[in-house]
């Protein structure tokens, strides 16, 4: 088994790929509502700020900030897999591995590093064929782009569209 290093950076900003394990899926999508659940209940018990996300049939890109001093971002999404695969069996107990196991971090540097992965987030549907202007696609928080505090996002993903 490899052994995987992850960048403890408490306060710091990454940027996430997370993907379903069965990739022909569409769960993230056909259950965005129990998704958005799942990040609001993790966010309101472990905070942190989504500065970016685009949610896709069957993975997802996030930016995350996490608070000062916490560098805990595992144990967030963790918990995220996790009420969200309780919400899925519930639905529809044949389904047993809902996520992969792993995913991938990346530890934001700067400033042009954070504007290059929000644009690689917000233009990942364009890239994958789902629409031909980013815009076009309603789970994304492109739509927030230009709000009065891009950086404040405790409305992020609620704004994802149904």
């Amino acid at each position: 088994m490899p052994n995987y290093r992850r960048a403890w950076i408490p306060g710091g900003t990454f940027f996430f790929t997370v993907a379903l394990a069965d990739r022909n899926q569409s769960l993230l999508v056909s259950h965005i509502a129990s998704l958005r659940q799942a990040f609001l209940t993790v966010r309101c018990r472990h905070p942190f700020d989504v500065r970016a996300i685009v949610v896709l049939p069957e993975h997802l890109h996030a930016i995350w900030t996490l608070p000062p001093g916490d560098c805990d971002f595992a144990m967030r999404w963790k918990l995220v897999k996790e009420r969200f695969s309780s919400d899925i069996r519930r639905a529809d107990p044949r389904h047993r591995q809902i996520w992969q196991k792993r995913y991938w971090e990346h530890a934001i540097r700067d400033e042009r590093d954070f504007d290059a992965h929000v644009d690689y987030v917000h233009g990942n549907p364009v890239k994958h064929g789902l629409v031909q202007d980013s815009r076009q696609w309603p789970y994304s928080s492109i739509h927030r782009r230009g709000a009065e505090n891009p950086a404040c996002t405790s409305t992020l993903i609620a704004s994802i569209r149904e």
